[in-house]
């Protein structure tokens, strides 16, 4: 088979299977965690449920990825993700992301700054905090992208 025909056939085969109902191919993702931080696996694994392949990186130098990031301090947690060209640092709600990654806005990315109870990898029971999913950019523009307030 020709190159230019084995490369429609596979074009092909990728069109059928997606009107076909076939699921996308999952999204990569790279998580940058501390091994003290219990929160950041259970976050981890919301995001594998949510159809993301998860590269797990435990260091103790996550701060170092951070720096290299440019997530401004007011906005650090405990672990950072990269995942399409965008950081995403802390507890960010999948939901979120996805959002983040149809829209391909011209920014660094998304954080929920701090540790909220409540927030994917944090959940205490019916305990939950009032928290904001803000957009950064390397400016140091900041701006709210979804608040979450408990019922």
């Amino acid at each position: 088979m020709k190159p230019y025909r084995s490369l429609l056939w596979a074009s092909a085969l990728m069109a059928s299977a997606a009107l076909a109902g076939e699921p996308a191919p999952p999204v990569e993702m790279t998580v940058y965690r501390s091994p003290t931080c219990g929160c950041c696996g259970k976050w981890v694994a919301q995001m594998q449920t949510q159809g993301y392949a998860i590269k797990d990186v435990v260091t103790d130098a996550v701060d170092k990825i951070k720096d290299g990031r440019g997530v401004p301090d007011n906005l650090r947690s405990c672990h950072t993700a990269l995942v399409g060209g965008y950081v995403v640092e802390g507890h960010v709600p999948a939901a979120d992301i996805r959002d983040l990654l149809e829209r391909k806005p011209s920014t660094a990315g998304l954080a929920v700054p701090g540790m909220v109870v409540g927030s994917p990898g944090m959940e205490m029971g019916d305990r939950k905090a009032p928290y904001d999913v803000v957009e950064f950019d390397q400016k140091g523009g900041v701006r709210v992208a979804h608040e979450y307030r408990p019922d």
